[in-house]
């Protein structure tokens, strides 16, 4: 069986374009900072945003309490299943020092957002998202993606996609249990 040169150097060329993408990849993953997995443990990376309302929040600002950090989009069907249990999480673990912060990471516009979350409940913070942001957590290739931070603002968990609200109360008494402010009232 007779080959034709001219596919074996299309083959050639793909599978060098393969392998100088996939180091070009990996080699920026170095350079940005820590991996997916190294954040958990570490402080989380810190952020300033504006709300809805137009007053920039600043993650930082919350130390002393327990954060879920939810990147969401109004188009995201699974978002749209946890919505409803954050709002009675809010409600029942926010008088512990524990706080939500939502983060929209779609292109919607501010009033379609805001309209959105009043139709969904929302009792707590929705920021516009940045890019820069979610590549500062690792990326957010998937939404909805959920981050739990302690007292301390160490990133103790990380849930991708629709998780069962089991899982997230979990996490979040693992939160609220962790960090100096705990500690230092026992």
């Amino acid at each position: 069986m007779k080959r034709n040169p001219l596919i074996l150097f299309f083959i050639a060329v793909i599978v060098a374009a393969m392998l100088f993408a996939g180091i070009r990849i990996a080699r920026n993953n170095r350079a940005n900072g820590p991996g997916k997995g190294q954040l958990i443990g570490n402080l989380a990376p810190d952020f300033e945003l504006p709300g809805l309302d137009g007053k920039k929040l600043k993650l930082s600002d919350l130390r002393g309490k327990a954060v879920l950090l939810n990147f969401w989009a109004t188009y995201c069907g699974p978002c749209k299943i946890e919505m409803p249990w954050f709002v009675e999480l809010q409600k029942e673990y926010g008088p512990q020092g524990f706080q939500i912060v939502g983060v929209a990471m779609d292109d919607a516009s501010t009033e379609d957002i805001a309209k959105f979350t009043k139709e969904m409940g929302v009792n707590y913070p929705i920021l516009l998202g940045k890019e820069s942001v979610g590549e500062s957590y690792g990326g957010v290739g998937v939404l909805p993606t959920t981050y739990f931070i302690d007292r301390d603002g160490k990133l103790i968990a990380r849930e991708f996609g629709l998780q069962s609200r089991s899982v997230f109360v979990d996490h979040i008494k693992k939160a609220l249990s962790q960090g100096q402010a705990v500690q230092a009232r026992r």
